[in-house]
């Protein structure tokens, strides 16, 4: 499974608007400053989740962006496939199942891809936003060192993210 950059950034953003849930909107040069994100990506990307409905915008002065729902009902799963797609990294589920079908020579490889996908999926499915927060002991970015990571820095650390956009 691979995440990109993008839907890093989108996972980091939704952890501190969980972190907040109960605290009103947030401004988007907050969560940028917060979190260590380029601001205007990260308008590019609220406004992704705008429009699937997991955020909210709010005007005015004490506008920003906060979560449509509970954190609680926010699993991880979700946020990964509006930003990346299916979390499978050799197709969807369904494309696995018709090569176990069609293709017996190499059935128990893709049965172990499938089940690979299942797990990761299984997983994503089970862990929300509140499990993040929870975990981290509702731990705020602002008590984190502002450092700016450059791609292969942040691939090197978590060799899972890929860097650009979906499709890439």
């Amino acid at each position: 499974m691979k995440i990109s950059q993008k839907g890093l950034y989108a996972l980091q953003a939704m952890m501190m608007l969980a972190r907040n849930h109960n605290q009103g909107a947030i401004k988007i040069r907050d969560i940028a400053y917060d979190e260590v994100l380029p601001e205007k990506f990260l308008e590019l990307i609220l406004l992704e989740l705008k429009n699937a409905r997991v955020v909210e915008s709010v005007r005015g002065a004490k506008g920003g962006y906060q979560l449509r729902r509970e954190p609680s009902d926010v699993p991880l799963s979700e946020i990964i496939r509006l930003i990346d797609g299916p979390l499978a990294p050799f197709g969807d589920a369904e494309q696995l199942r018709e090569r176990i079908d069609r293709d017996p020579d190499h059935r128990a490889l893709y049965q172990v891809f499938l089940d690979v996908r299942d797990a990761a999926a299984r997983i994503l499915d089970n862990t929300t936003l509140a499990d993040l927060v929870a975990s981290n002991g509702g731990v705020s970015g602002k008590t984190r060192k502002h450092a700016k990571f450059t791609k292969k820095e942040s691939a090197s650390v978590l060799p899972m993210v890929v860097g650009g956009h979906k499709g890439e």
